[in-house]
């Protein structure tokens, strides 16, 4: 039976943070200027009518400190909702896109098929842009090539892409398997990680969709007949692997989260490249360790937090150096202070990170306790 989503407390948070604060765990935060966390063992508070997570594809904090969660219900098995079933009081899968407060606090949910757009077959990713719309999309092979945009209520806006059509890395009227998203406020555009089935950054405008531009690694043309080589040492492969994170900093620039090439790729708005750092290079697992990336709150966004994955360890970067500084977690488990597939992340105005996992279809707090 797969392990669950809910926390345990008492003995369960006491070893947690017991773990966290072990020689290991020390070692990685170790010396000035690295953020250090705890698990919160008490948030999310429970769902209400039952409901109960599917896999989490995608997780974001918008301006309000709202946190907003991708859920995948169609991945509940029979016994994890017989509630639906009519065969028991618990349990029901819970709409595909749940919005929390800081506290935990259900306050709404939604999502699903309706008219006049094509909902994702398999959710994943999430973002909530400058004007409190949602974005969402999908990775289901064949299936999605279209991204959704709705309101902070779940009214349907805008769809970019034609569902179950594409035409590879160089189509600009489609997608495909796109994995994450984000909208940058000067230019009002959306910058897409199309990822999965294709190999490339896709650039549309924000309100009609049109297309604008798109890039693969180092800013050149994507090749979707190039190997898919891994390299773990020397110069990095020329194309990308999985294009799965992305976000703009403050100071305009665009991270790329190239997953099972275990590396962060770094351009400027026009798909000019900057620079490249690996994450565990060495490491051989096929999903790779770059997952998703989130940025400290301060102005100057000093850390990059990192989801591997792999290694089931937060990675936290200098964003300046891309310097690889500390980590958190590294014990893989499904208790408290232990991950076993994270996936997707976000960080708060107050500098809590905000986790999500996939196939342990949960959302986990890690509060931040300061800089040493």
């Amino acid at each position: 039976m797969k392990a669950k989503i809910l926390a345990t407390v008492g003995l369960a948070a006491l070893a947690a943070l017991v773990q966290f604060n072990s020689p290991r765990s020390r070692a990685a935060t170790a010396g000035r200027g690295v953020p250090k966390f705890e698990p919160d063992p008490y948030w999310p508070k429970p769902l209400p009518n039952n409901w109960m997570l599917g896999q989490v594809g995608g997780i974001y904090v918008d301006s309000h400190d709202h946190i907003w969660v991708t859920s995948r219900p169609r991945t509940l098995d029979n016994n994890d909702k017989y509630g639906a079933l009519h065969q028991s009081d618990c349990c029901i899968p819970s709409p595909p896109i749940l919005e929390f407060d800081t506290a935990g606090n259900f306050i709404q949910g939604w999502g699903g098929p309706g008219k006049g757009y094509d909902w994702p077959e398999n959710e994943h990713g999430m973002f909530v842009d400058y004007k409190d719309n949602v974005w969402i999309g999908g990775n289901a092979m064949g299936k999605d090539t279209n991204i959704l945009k709705f309101t902070k209520e779940g009214k349907f806006l805008l769809q970019i892409g034609h569902h179950g059509q594409t035409g590879g890395s160089n189509d600009t009227a489609n997608l495909n398997r796109p994995a994450g998203f984000v909208v940058y406020p000067k230019t009002n555009e959306v910058f897409v990680a199309d990822g999965y089935g294709n190999r490339r950054v896709i650039v549309f405008d924000a309100d009609t969709g049109a297309y604008k531009r798109h890039w693969g690694a180092y800013g050149h043309k994507p090749d979707d007949n190039a190997p898919r080589t891994r390299l773990y040492e020397g110069p990095g492969p020329q194309q990308f692997n999985t294009v799965h994170g992305i976000r703009i900093s403050n100071d305009d620039l665009v991270y790329v989260c190239d997953r099972v090439n275990n590396r962060i790729q770094v351009f400027r708005p026009d798909g000019t490249f900057v620079k490249e750092a690996y994450i565990e290079r060495k490491t051989s697992a096929p999903e790779g360790t770059a997952f998703d990336i989130a940025f400290s709150p301060d102005k100057q966004q000093e850390f990059l937090y990192v989801p591997d994955g792999s290694n089931k360890k937060v990675q936290i970067l200098n964003r300046q150096t891309l310097e690889v500084i500390g980590s958190f977690g590294g014990h893989g488990g499904h208790g408290t202070g232990e991950f076993y597939h994270i996936h997707s992340i976000a960080t708060d105005s107050k500098g809590n990170i905000y986790l999500g996992e996939s196939f342990g279809e949960r959302v986990m707090r890690w509060n931040f306790k300061g800089v040493s």
